[in-house]
């Protein structure tokens, strides 16, 4: 074996064991930046490739670092606050009724950032209602994982809410329009699926009646306990509602400037300096805080991560994987939509759903496949790597970062805990969804 191969598939091994083991806290992109070091001293990652990967990864990180910063101007008028003080009112003092909330939160969340920033804003709005509800530890765990298992999987649906999709969608030549209008009821269908299973998995687990008092209420939806300094409730909710709003015209915005071929990067970098510019005047909070608390990590690590990934493509992996994978696909379209998803699935599992989808999407554009064959399969993948990766902790960079945060605010959600529900949960929904997938394009597409 010669040894710039060798050094290379070292590298992986070791930017994989890094971001699984984390010693010492380790952040992933510290990981994935000594990996693709590693790579680029081998030499299998050439400065043409830097450009390439450079073009494919900066417009969709963008993109995600931008609705971070929404994520960011919520918490600054103390939305985690009054959002914990809404689902307790709404739930009406039903556990169940606080389960499906949590859910409805939790999707809509990744829909209008992405399935990380959904995670950074749902997991403290949960915790702080949890915490003055003063719930036993067994019966928090139903709506903290319920809620970080439908965030993560959330952004298959829609693929504006996840770095990897952009990134993929990119290489698969396919825009966010199609995107959805392929994958919205495939989507939309597991999720619904695999929220009615935890709850048939939970519901006894669930407490029938919630109970907080008065004084516990209003600590949560006190005005001020935050920087918003709101006179009254009326005025606070009104803000809070025409911020929602405005999120929710950029996100329809990045969809019309996809189908209009308009840089989407753009577009949600302009909207979000435009939001930091009200911050800036209504609040009198200076942007330059934008600069500490967004998540530059996030970057890094996309660049880094594709380039340890390009460096595995280019020593041979993606001909190897080719080479397996063609007589399979050939068969029939729904051996392949199987197939490709549960490839996925497992890979991700393996060494996180980031680099897996980037190798089965590099794999799948080299295969001579006709463009609906090829979207479906890659649509397929996208399950497997959106709702599949979801069986480990480990499967999902959301998922590390929701075990992150509970460790930082002592609450323990055992790894025998997780995976009894998710073995239970997820391989079933990743089946359904498929199946759907396969019927859903041939009635509009094939």
């Amino acid at each position: 074996m010669e040894p710039s191969v060798l050094l290379t598939i070292t590298a992986f091994l070791f930017t994989m064991s890094l971001i699984f083991i984390r010693p010492k806290g380790m952040n992933e992109a510290t990981a994935a930046f000594m990996g693709a070091m590693i790579v680029l001293i081998s030499g299998t990652v050439t400065i043409d490739n830097l450009i390439e990967i450079g073009l494919k990864v900066s417009g969709a990180a963008i993109t995600i670092i931008s609705t971070i910063i929404m994520a960011i101007v919520l918490e600054s008028i103390g939305f985690f606050r009054w959002m914990s003080a809404k689902l307790f009112l709404f739930s009406k003092g039903s556990g169940i009724r606080l389960f499906w909330l949590t859910n409805l939160l939790c999707f809509f969340m990744t829909l209008f950032f992405n399935n990380d920033g959904s995670i950074l804003i749902t997991t403290p709005i949960l915790l702080i209602l949890l915490k003055n509800l003063k719930l036993k530890p067994h019966h928090q765990i139903p709506y903290l994982l319920s809620g970080a298992l439908v965030a993560t999987a959330s952004s298959a649906p829609i693929g504006v809410s996840n770095i990897v999709n952009l990134i993929a969608l990119k290489i698969i030549d396919m825009d966010l329009y199609e995107h959805t209008a392929l994958m919205i009821v495939p989507g939309m269908a597991g999720l619904s699926f695999m929220s009615y299973l935890l709850f048939l998995y939970y519901r006894k687990t669930l407490p029938k009646t919630l109970s907080a008092s008065k004084d516990s209420y209003e600590k949560i939806n006190d005005p001020y306990y935050h920087p918003l300094k709101a006179s009254n409730r009326a005025h606070q909710t009104k803000l809070m509602r025409n911020v929602l709003l405005f999120v929710m015209a950029v996100r329809l915005s990045l969809f019309v400037a996809s189908f209009l071929h308009i840089s989407v990067s753009l577009v949600a970098v302009t909207c979000s300096l435009s939001l930091l510019f009200w911050r800036w005047i209504y609040l009198k909070v200076s942007p330059l805080d934008i600069l500490k608390k967004t998540p530059w990590h996030i970057f890094v690590f996309a660049v880094c991560m594709y380039i340890v990934i390009y460096g595995l493509n280019n020593i041979g992996l993606t001909v190897f994987l080719v080479e397996q994978l063609n007589p399979l696909l050939a068969e029939d379209l729904f051996s392949a939509t199987m197939i490709m998803g549960w490839l996925l699935t497992f890979l991700s599992n393996l060494f996180n759903n980031h680099p897996a989808l980037m190798i089965g999407t590099i794999t799948l554009t080299e295969m001579n496949l006709d463009a609906p064959v090829m979207k479906t399969i890659y649509l397929a993948m996208i399950i497997g790597s959106d709702i599949g990766a979801l069986l480990l902790p480990i499967g999902t960079l959301a998922t590390l970062i929701w075990m992150h945060m509970l460790h930082q605010a002592k609450v323990h959600v055992k790894w025998s805990h997780y995976l009894k529900t998710t073995l239970t949960i997820i391989p079933i929904t990743v089946i359904f969804t498929l199946i759907v997938l396969y019927y859903w394009v041939l009635l509009v597409y094939i």
